[in-house]
């Protein structure tokens, strides 16, 4: 599972995404990663809240004292998580209380003198979110698109036709170089998943 920071290279404040360190030892990488880049955490947000991505989650928002900037959707799968970490073999640490700064597709955050486009990409799960960086030209897609694939759509809430159809109208009618951050595997463009992801062509 990808974590991403990002960051804001005139004010040095970023924002960390989908923090699904499962372990002291990858919360640690995190953190370190932070402080060794010098860089001031601003916000801490969810491309969707599936437990392998949120499994830090409560760490990084006591440890930095920032709410979860997620769609209200999601807010469920907060609930959640301790049952469905159970589920698949790890311990997490219940997430209902977190405080939640709630956002939706057309929003647009500021990170430094940055802009984060929010986008609605559900079909893999309600509330998933893709974050648009154009300063970077790139997008964070979470588990909606891969490089070569899509996000699965067999688990509550999944919606085949409604993912393929949010993907067409929300992230490939981005330009073709703007690179493609999964939340697992490898990085990608919106060109190459025009031309060659067989869900797509």
């Amino acid at each position: 599972m990808n974590c991403f920071v990002l960051w804001d290279e005139t004010t040095k404040q970023c924002a960390i995404v989908d923090p699904g360190a499962e372990t002291n030892y990858e919360e640690a990488q995190i953190t370190q990663y932070i402080d060794e880049n010098g860089l001031e955490p601003a916000m801490i947000l969810l491309t969707h809240a599936h437990v392998d991505h949120i499994a830090g989650l409560k760490e990084m928002c006591e440890r930095y004292k920032l709410p979860v900037t997620m769609h209200a959707d999601g807010k469920v799968l907060l609930r959640q998580a301790e049952a469905y970490g159970a589920v698949m073999g790890f311990e997490v640490e219940r997430m209902d209380k977190l405080p939640v700064d709630e956002i939706r597709g057309g929003d647009v955050l500021m990170l430094g003198q940055e802009k984060i486009e929010c986008r609605e990409v559900p079909g893999h799960c309600p509330g998933s979110m893709a974050y648009v960086l154009p300063g970077a030209q790139m997008v964070l897609t979470g588990d909606a698109l891969f490089r070569g694939s899509i996000g699965r759509t067999d688990l509550p809430g999944g919606n085949y036709q409604l993912l393929i159809d949010k993907i067409r109208t929300q992230l490939l009618t981005l330009p073709d170089d703007y690179e493609v951050l999964p939340g697992h595997g490898d990085i990608s463009t919106i060109g190459e998943e025009q031309r060659y992801n067989g869900f797509l062509i």
